[in-house]
């Protein structure tokens, strides 16, 4: 794994042992930025799930001013504080030790982009974009990495599914605040 452009480009990132992280792809990672590219600058960023932190790396590296890094494992949140250290974005970055449901019920802060990228074929998706939307900008876009053939609802609250792309065994289905098409 590395990070694919940026300030932090080419920067080598690791990955926690076993099967319980599965790392986005350069080619899935190339997509998803590609899509919120224009979005990024400035950008306060949510990487729920966040694993080795990678997807959070990246738009750091490309700009955000701020993620927040949420995971259950503290493997994974090691991982990630190890990662953002050797990237350079200690002071951007903010590591959560916790349950995806839980941090987003305590949470007060709004994000303009969100990662979710749960374990798979468990229903998290579902269980956690209610509570996720409350937490997004009017110009909030929410990616959501899953598996191949899971059909995700058209909208969550006010936010609209705008495309989903396929890759292999992983899908990936971008939404946006229906409300800033509204106020435009």
């Amino acid at each position: 794994m590395r990070v694919i452009t940026g300030s932090a480009r080419g920067r080598r990132l690791v990955a926690p042992a076993g099967m319980d992280v599965r790392p986005t792809s350069d080619k899935v990672k190339e997509a998803v930025f590609s899509a919120v590219q224009f979005d990024l600058a400035g950008s306060a960023v949510l990487d729920l799930f966040a694993g080795s932190g990678q997807l959070g790396i990246e738009a750091l590296s490309r700009g955000a001013k701020s993620c927040v890094f949420v995971d259950s494992s503290r493997v994974s949140v090691e991982t990630a504080k190890e990662n953002i250290a050797a990237s350079g974005f200690r002071n951007e970055a903010v590591v959560m030790n916790s349950d995806s449901e839980q941090y987003l019920r305590m949470c007060r802060q709004n994000f303009d982009i969100a990662f979710v990228d749960p374990p798979y074929k468990k229903g998290i998706i579902e269980k956690v974009m209610p509570l996720l939307c409350g937490h997004m900008s009017d110009r909030g876009i929410i990616v959501c990495e899953h598996e191949k053939g899971l059909e995700l609802p058209e909208s969550f609250g006010s936010f609209v599914k705008r495309k989903t792309y396929r890759y292999g065994k992983t899908e990936v289905t971008l939404y946006r605040n229906g409300n800033e098409e509204e106020a435009e």
